[in-house]
């Protein structure tokens, strides 16, 4: 929502108090963009709204507030009554082309607004294991969150980007005897195969031979316990710095790398301290041996296990831990990005945050669905290079990082998604990335062509007019409201949606208009004005997605 339309609301809910001493809901207050402009450049339906609580005519009611309404509002050119009862506003050109000034003076941190002043949140996304590669569903995952938290961050959020590092459980264990048998196999020696379920990827082997490098052959003979923590430690740092750099690649900042083994540490201090708390509220029992949590209490489908009669945890008790130690760190609000087979855990750690007295919507999570590359129709599954899966930093250097940022930021993640790689590495106006590119490359282009008069920014650009002009102007307009309700939503897509719209009226607009005539230079000046500011906010809009503004093309 615009200022311009803030301004509207904010006069329409003065005009019903006014004329009938009443505090109208936000949910009759009601400002839309008429299908037909000749109408208006809003329209209201509030008075059809109040008619049951006023018990009167709707187009009374709607007489009585346009009268309150012409004195309220000093923006609007007219405000008129249409039956059965809507409000039609013109408002005076200046009233939309103050954004132009509004834009060149914010410059880069135009778009940025308040609408998440005060609030602190905790994202957690990615969150691979640290066993190899990221690939192309991890891809999908980054995009999004960090997507997410530069919507959030532009609208007064305080962030912190958080990655867990599940690195307390077997698949660490495999990384590290996988690489104690290619360290052996390095030096020759067939004490220690491969494991059956170990990790056969090159990068294994490459690290392997770090270790025998730095080390050399002190580790053949060695303690075997101490060597294998060695190989799982360095191991994990290997692959975690190598997943760090393949995010930093893909434009993806992480802040906080959160360890499931912190909650290990200690003799389990923090794992022992959240169920003796559990235990003192009645949220667990004993059976079979094990502990249970009474998660059906609180909107699970059944229990759930906490210590197994083994006595080894479940996944659930450290990941309880982990979540209450978000909100201790400050973190009221926590969104998790988490794969589409994780619908059950959702509820069950939902569940627990509740049964800890944590408030409803502490926790939302966001579930990314699954993602496949197609290429003429056909599924690619594996890189033709390595003949395994398609890596995200192979998926960069093919199609490039605006386009795999773009793809996996305009599509809901709630739904299957298919990547068209020929589509996405297509140079034209079938690729949307390009498509939006492009327009601020011609943007750019027209700025910067000597033939044009330097731009001098003016008070009044009251020389647009004209129909295109107008809709740019309303669409800058609204940037920073579509900024922080895609923020509140989490809802990159719709950022992506709102880009191509006004992407689209640009080259419309472009393609009807001549923005230079050297007969009239104030038109030309004021028509530069419009495309500066719509350069600015198309580049600002862009970069909350994580692709790139070119200048040429």
């Amino acid at each position: 929502m615009s200022n311009l339309e803030q301004k509207l609301l904010a006069a329409l809910k003065q005009a019903v108090k006014e004329a009938y001493e009443l505090d109208a809901e936000d949910s009759v207050l009601l400002i839309e963009t008429p299908k037909d402009p000749k109408l208006g450049d809003y329209a209201s339906s509030t008075a059809m709204k109040l008619a049951r609580t006023l018990r009167q005519n709707p187009l009374a009611i709607a007489e009585a507030l346009a009268e309150k309404l012409r004195a309220l509002l000093p923006e609007a050119e007219s405000v008129t009554v249409a039956r059965p009862g809507f409000l039609n506003f013109r408002m005076k050109k200046d009233a939309f082309t103050a954004v132009i000034n509004q834009v060149l003076a914010a410059g880069d941190d135009y778009g940025k607004n308040n609408s998440g002043a005060g609030k602190k949140a905790l994202v957690e996304w990615v969150s691979a294991n640290p066993t190899g590669d990221l690939h192309c569903g991890h891809a999908r995952n980054a995009a999004w969150g960090d997507s997410i938290c530069r919507l959030m961050e532009a609208s007064g959020w305080e962030v912190l980007r958080e990655f867990y590092v599940n690195d307390a459980g077997n698949q660490i264990h495999m990384l590290g005897k996988s690489l104690e048998a290619r360290y052996f196999e390095h030096f020759g020696r067939d004490d220690y195969p491969l494991p059956e379920n170990g990790y056969h990827a090159a990068d294994v082997k490459q690290i392997a031979e770090q270790i025998a490098e730095q080390d050399g052959d002190k580790w053949l003979d060695a303690d075997p316990a101490e060597r294998l923590e060695y190989f799982k430690s360095f191991g994990k740092a290997r692959e975690l710095e190598k997943i760090d750099r393949d995010l930093q690649l893909y434009r993806v900042r992480m802040e906080s790398w959160m360890h499931e083994t912190y909650f290990y540490a200690d003799d389990m201090a923090r794992i022992k301290a959240v169920l003796a708390r559990m235990a003192e509220m009645g949220l667990t029992y004993e059976q079979d041996g094990a502990l249970w949590f009474r998660s059906s209490q609180y909107g699970d489908e059944k229990d759930r296990v906490l210590r197994k009669s083994d006595g080894t945890l479940a996944y659930l008790t450290p990941d309880i831990a982990n979540h209450v130690h978000k909100v201790e760190r400050g973190y009221p609000f926590l969104v998790d990005l988490w794969g589409a087979d994780h619908h059950s855990y959702v509820i069950r750690m939902q569940a627990a945050l509740t049964a800890l007295g944590y408030p409803a919507g502490t926790l939302a999570v966001d579930l990314i669905q699954m993602v496949r590359m197609v290429e003429d129709g056909k599924e690619v599954k594996m890189s033709k290079r390595t003949g395994n899966a398609i890596t995200l930093r192979e998926l960069c250097e093919d199609i490039g990082v605006d386009a795999a940022r773009w793809f996996f930021s305009s599509k809901d993640v709630s739904t299957h998604m298919d990547l068209d790689l020929k589509l996405a590495r297509s140079q034209d106006n079938n690729n949307p990335v390009y498509y939006a590119q492009y327009a601020h490359s011609r943007m750019c282009s027209i700025l910067s062509n000597p033939k044009m008069p330097a731009f001098r920014p003016e008070e009044s650009y009251d020389r647009l007019t004209d129909e295109k002009e107008m809709q740019l102007l309303k669409s800058i307009g609204e940037f920073p409201g579509v900024v922080g309700e895609c923020a509140a939503l989490r809802k990159p897509n719709k950022l992506a949606d709102w880009i191509l719209a006004l992407v689209k009226v640009f080259h419309s607009y472009y393609n009807s208009t001549k923005v230079y005539n050297p007969e009239d230079p104030e038109l030309t000046n004021h028509r530069l004005g419009l495309i500066q500011a719509t350069r600015i906010t198309l580049k600002n809009a862009l970069a909350l997605l994580g692709v790139s503004a070119p200048e040429s093309m």
